[in-house]
């Protein structure tokens, strides 16, 4: 009896899956979609970070990791003409990536973001480990 009340034909009133697709849906697009490559002398990563600024992203190597990390606020205000509001929204994103990539020599790490792509560079080490150490982006 159990079985047969859980194969209910619901459909879209499922009452199992409440929210649909809306989660993964939700999640999907507030990731930051990157590539990491790994060559013989150093890693690439390439990072999508569309509408935000520059000065809004924070990279940092320690502990063998790459952290990426950004958060963008964007407000919106419309007034008529006596100043009275008529619609205010806000929004903000907050993504944050780490990437376990040992053995980079950290000072001869670059970053560059341009177009909504932030590229790092992190050359391999040929020997032991250093201290860690923050990434500007150009």
């Amino acid at each position: 009896m159990a079985n047969s009340l859980m194969n209910r034909g619901f459909g879209m009133f499922d009452p199992s899956d409440f929210f649909g697709d809306f989660g993964r849906s939700f999640m999907k697009d507030t990731q930051m979609k990157t590539d990491v490559r790994e060559t013989d002398n150093s890693y690439e990563v390439s990072s999508e970070l569309p509408g935000f600024k520059k000065e809004d992203i924070h990279l940092d190597y320690r502990d063998n990791t790459l952290r990426i990390s950004a958060k963008h606020d964007l407000n919106k205000e419309e007034k008529d003409k006596e100043g009275q509001l008529l619609r205010q929204e806000r929004s903000t994103s907050n993504v944050v990536r780490s990437f376990y990539l040992p053995d980079v020599e950290k000072d001869k790490v670059t970053a560059k973001y341009d177009g909504g792509v932030l590229s790092v560079s992190l050359p391999k080490l040929n020997g032991t480990s250093q201290e860690n150490h923050q990434i500007d982006i150009q």
